[in-house]
């Protein structure tokens, strides 16, 4: 069953153009990743699909209903959750209230029929559970990480965006977080990931979306990407951008 489908989305700044015609679908319980190089769009697309930006053109679809012009928190709501690259918790919350706040914030509905996870299950997914009564500016990078994944799985999302929560992280806590993230979607979670670590995000996916100067560049598995011209000349910088698109 499709959970997202995305027609043709385009985003304009000032006659540059940062995400152009994109279309692709999210099946449920799909893990989707999404790769490109730096300034290809990545950001742009999340802040399109969460509803923080409103698109210049185009469809999204979710739970087959159109939620294009949606507020970001009626998206939230329905089941539509981002993390954000920069961390930001509540500095004077403990770890456990953080969580809280996610969960007050989310889904009014059971998540696909399922109770929503409690707080102490959020905190022992995400590997918190120890740093329940610590404040959130006490953690590490890699905590404060792990807090953004929790806040959002607190809100009780159908389909997770999960925005870089590798980054800066060493090889012992990309692992943790790739098993955190295997648990998330052991519960039934539908997720979209865009990293730059890619040894990681392979380790998680089947199929991957490849973004470049603001177009879909490549949709397929991910065996086929890495033997891709396209793709490879793209992260290594050769390719050519397409006519009309920001240098």
């Amino acid at each position: 069953m499709t959970l997202l489908t995305v027609e043709g989305l385009t985003k304009r700044f000032a006659g540059v153009m940062a995400v152009s015609n994109v279309s692709f679908d999210i099946a449920e319980g799909e893990i989707l990743g999404l790769i490109g190089p730096n300034g290809a769009g990545k950001t742009t697309l999340f802040a399109l699909l969460s509803g923080m930006i409103p698109p210049t053109s185009g469809r999204i679809v979710f739970q087959e209903t159109d939620v294009t012009r949606w507020a970001p928190h009626r998206r939230c709501h329905r089941g539509l959750v981002q993390t954000f690259q920069l961390a930001q918790a509540f500095p004077d919350l403990t770890v456990e209230q953080n969580v809280r706040v996610g969960a007050l914030f989310g889904a009014r509905r059971p998540r696909a029929g399922l109770p929503p996870l409690t707080v102490d299950e959020v905190l022992a997914v995400t590997d918190l559970a120890d740093r329940a009564s610590a404040r959130s500016n006490e953690l590490t990078l890699a905590g404060r990480k792990r807090l953004e994944v929790a806040r959002a799985l607190a809100a009780s999302p159908e389909l997770l965006l999960l925005d870089e929560v590798m980054a800066g992280l060493n090889p012992a806590e990309l692992s943790e977080i790739v098993e955190i993230i295997r648990r998330i979607h052991a519960r039934g979670i539908t997720l979209l990931v865009t990293e730059h670590v890619v040894e990681s995000l392979f380790q998680l996916i089947d199929r991957v979306l490849v973004l470049h100067h603001g177009q879909l560049l490549f949709n397929g598995d991910v065996r086929a990407a890495s033997q891709d011209p396209a793709v490879v000349e793209a992260y290594l910088g050769r390719a050519e951008p397409a006519a009309g698109a920001p240098a």
